[in-house]
């Protein structure tokens, strides 16, 4: 269980680092290039992206340090079921409500659902040790 629950943190961590830093380097052109997006050379547009970005990075962050701090481990899933999570769920309404997205933003949205069942199921078991102690 423990490699699992190694692997879902790193991919989950891993994908938010490298998503949230490129779109805080260059907003404008990694929102496009990532998925279509197009992104306005405006100072409020890029303070919203740069902003979520932020979030994107420092969640991923805290993900991988539970990799390395085994005391951290517990609010690493629950930072990455609450973003991963949060996003898929806010594709998904959006899907509902405005119709569907491009390719792009769809694969985003099955790896989100993917990669927050993951560490769903591993904070699951988390609780079940610890409760067993």
């Amino acid at each position: 269980m423990e490699i699992f629950k190694i692997v879902a943190l790193a991919l989950s961590g891993s994908l938010l680092i490298f998503g949230g830093l490129t779109r805080i380097i260059d907003p404008v052109k990694n929102y496009m290039k990532g998925t279509g997006i197009k992104i306005e050379n405006e100072v409020n547009n890029l303070s919203e992206a740069r902003g979520v970005s932020a979030l994107m990075t420092l969640g991923g962050i805290i993900m991988l340090l539970g990799i390395f701090i085994p005391m951290m481990a517990m609010t690493s899933h629950v930072v990455a079921i609450l973003i991963l999570m949060g996003f898929g769920f806010g594709r998904s309404l959006s899907f509902v409500l405005d119709g569907k997205p491009n390719k792009l933003l769809v694969t985003g949205l099955v790896s989100e659902l993917v990669l927050g069942t993951l560490n769903i199921i591993s904070l699951i078991f988390l609780l079940l040790v610890f409760l067993q102690t």
